[in-house]
């Protein structure tokens, strides 16, 4: 067992987003702490999350530059590369300060397991967490299997096989780590990426700030992506507005991303603008406001094998706030919200759900209730909280291989 906290010492490291602002890490993080064990985070910096280091909630944060955006297959290999830099020599840092005994890597991407090597050679854990299945990713954005692709499988193959414990998102995943990554089924675990319903509320709607005037309100939240499909979004907003003659139907889409310009571009270029608010990056405060003034919720995510068997925050979140749903039909997609959701088969098809769950108000009640009654008694995050702690429990009470080198505290 550890040498010192009162259950062990975790380092936790993810390039996707700095925490606090990557729910599913700080969940994971912050239960961790509440369990008693020791936890640092290595994660990126951005502009509303530029320290180098802060402790939150008595969670130590090292951030480091990112001063490669990435753009095309190339662009994300060298900000992988710059990143692992990164991580490699704050880790080393971490291990002075405060030790480790296992480090947890959360991708994207798969390259972490470099430094999860490394630190088995002195006794070290490594723990894979699963957020996103890379090859699939990678043909979801680029559209092809390549060079780069088949890396992928290669790079997701060593992760796998350098970890101790994986973490699996949902069953889709596990499958892929046993039959793709040839790890063991019973050293598996499944954590799902459960709404924390501390965080996730219900406000009472600003019907003047987000409606601009119009009788309902479609809301949206997510990253801005390709393969997040607010293209097909816009084909369904363009369906609802000129074919379907319904001018009193706001949107509102709520997030940040790489494509976010090309859809902005996009939805004047159509001359939908007036349809759809882009809030870009926003607080809680004004997601929940956005997303509680909402009469149904949208995920356009485009049908690919990386959406098919991946599980989607923005589905829980909205089944939290006890909001109805849109979606195409998507294996975990249904797998989470079942009766919460419709599911169409095209962008057309879509629009045509939408406009039929807001002129029924009966169903969207019965469906919002049926959602957050899902949440609550299955999916939340705190009947994910005891998975997580069980593994930690389970990989910290075996044998330790080979002998663990701690450097001296200052």
């Amino acid at each position: 067992m550890a040498s010192r906290g009162s259950q062990g010492r975790i380092l936790i490291i993810v390039e996707n987003l700095p925490v606090p602002f990557d729910r599913r890490v700080w969940s994971e993080a912050t239960t961790l702490r509440a369990a008693g064990y020791e936890v640092s985070v290595i994660c990126p910096k951005r502009k509303d999350a530029a320290a180098s280091h802060e402790v939150i909630d008595g969670i130590h944060i090292y951030r480091h530059p990112l001063p490669i955006e990435a753009n095309g297959a190339l662009g994300y290999a060298l900000e992988y590369a710059t990143a692992l830099f990164f991580e490699f020599v704050l880790s080393l840092k971490v291990l002075w300060q405060r030790g480790f005994d296992v480090l947890q890597a959360c991708n994207p991407p798969d390259t972490i397991f470099l430094i999860g090597g490394f630190y088995k050679l002195f006794g070290k854990r490594f723990v894979f967490d699963q957020h996103d299945i890379n090859p699939e990713l990678y043909e979801a954005k680029f559209g092809r299997r390549d060079f780069f692709w088949r890396m992928m499988i290669w790079l997701e193959r060593l992760s796998f096989r350098t970890a101790d414990r994986s973490i699996a998102t949902n069953e889709s995943y596990r499958r892929i780590a046993i039959e793709r990554g040839g790890m063991a089924p019973d050293r598996v675990h499944v954590v799902r990426s459960g709404p924390n319903l501390k965080r996730v509320r219900t406000v009472p709607p600003d019907d003047g700030r987000w409606k601009q005037g119009r009788r309902f309100l479609v809301g949206y939240v997510g990253v801005i992506g390709h393969q997040e499909g607010l293209d097909l979004l816009l084909d369904s907003v363009e369906h609802v507005v000129r074919r379907l003659e319904r001018s009193d139907i706001q949107f509102v889409v709520c997030g940040d991303g790489p494509a976010l310009a090309e859809i902005r571009s996009n939805a004047g270029q159509r001359g939908l603008e007036a349809f759809v608010t882009f809030t870009g990056r926003c607080s809680d405060d004004d997601l929940f406001s956005a997303l509680s003034t909402a009469e149904v919720c949208v995920n356009p995510d485009r049908p690919c094998a990386m959406n098919d068997k991946s599980t989607m925050n923005k589905v829980m979140e909205y089944m939290a706030l006890g909001k109805p749903q849109v979606q195409y039909d998507l294996a975990e997609g249904r797998f989470s919200a079942g009766e919460s959701s419709l599911y169409a088969t095209d962008p057309d098809d879509f629009g045509d759900k939408v406009v039929a769950l807001l002129d029924d108000p009966e169903q969207r009640a019965r469906m919002g209730q049926i959602g957050r009654e899902r949440v609550e008694t299955v999916l939340a995050w705190s009947h994910e909280a005891p998975k997580l702690l069980a593994l930690y429990d389970e990989l910290l009470s075996t044998p330790q291989k080979g002998s663990s080198v701690d450097l001296p505290v200052t």
